[in-house]
């Protein structure tokens, strides 16, 4: 009998899944500067709710 040698990759290796191989262009931000944004626009918020007056 022929011994087989040859080794199956997982379907990810395949080329199913290649999201992460492509190379894009815009703003790469880590995930740090999207917490400290997230947290910097709520504070804006909230100071914007109690310094204005509606009137009602």
């Amino acid at each position: 009998m022929a011994r087989k040698d040859k080794k199956t990759l997982p379907a990810s290796g395949a080329g199913i899944v290649r999201y992460f191989d492509d190379e894009t262009s815009g703003i790469k931000l880590s995930p740090n500067q999207v917490v400290i944004g997230a947290i910097i626009i709520a504070l804006i918020c909230i100071a914007l709710r109690f310094t204005t007056y509606v009137g009602y």
